[in-house]
């Protein structure tokens, strides 16, 4: 869910009767259609596949915190979205959405350009997982990289489950990121290549395989 319903959940009238984020689940924006089982599984994401799906089953524990990388198309959103519906139907609280979005937002309470007392950057520190997406397609600024890094390094401290996706390579990450970011991501994150074909081909040859079978 997004930042802005964990805050109208957790002050809605009904919180006393059922636990914040069963509530969430029931009224998250995720795409339930991202799911492990419909994940197209092959021999080059095998491994994070199963990787995400220990993640899933006992978030904090397995592969915590979680790096994973790759070209674009090759099923990470998916099995970040599929980690995090199945987190949110367990009754973990679960932020997920983009880098950017996350930090524009963060932005601007920083900067007293929103409207009441949010405080973005406190849900982002302590929730039961965050998954940043598409980290790179934020504009470089000192801001943001110091943003960045306080959620990494405190997520990290608290031992708070963490899943952070890109796009971009080792040589690009380390490129775009200064050198206390790059080190807490290769030093400390279970980190997992994607590779192989856009998954979205592989699922659309299956499903002419099936129907002409």
């Amino acid at each position: 869910i997004l930042p802005e319903q964990a805050k109208s959940i957790a002050s809605s009238p009904n919180k006393q009767k059922k636990p914040f984020y069963s509530e969430a689940a029931s009224k998250s924006n995720l795409n339930s259609n991202y799911t492990f089982d419909t994940f197209v599984v092959g021999s080059n994401n095998r491994f994070a596949h199963s990787a995400s799906l220990a993640v899933a089953e006992s978030p904090g524990n397995a592969y915590n915190p979680l790096f994973i990388y790759g070209g674009a198309g090759l099923g990470k959103t998916h099995l970040s979205l599929a980690i995090a519906n199945q987190v949110l139907r367990r009754g973990y609280s679960v932020l997920y959405d983009s880098v950017i979005n996350f930090l524009r937002q963060v932005e601007r309470e920083h900067f007293g350009r929103a409207s009441g007392d949010d405080d973005t950057l406190e849900l982002l520190l302590s929730c039961d997982l965050l998954i940043l997406d598409d980290l790179g397609t934020e504009f470089h600024s000192q801001f943001y990289q110091s943003t960045i890094y306080n959620i990494i390094n405190t997520r990290m401290n608290r031992n708070r489950p963490t899943i952070i996706s890109t796009n971009l390579n080792y040589d690009e990450i380390s490129h775009q990121y200064d050198e206390r970011i790059t080190s807490r991501i290769y030093t400390n994150y279970n980190c997992y290549q994607f590779v192989g074909q856009d998954v979205r081909v592989l699922k659309r040859q299956q499903q002419l395989q099936h129907g002409n079978g």
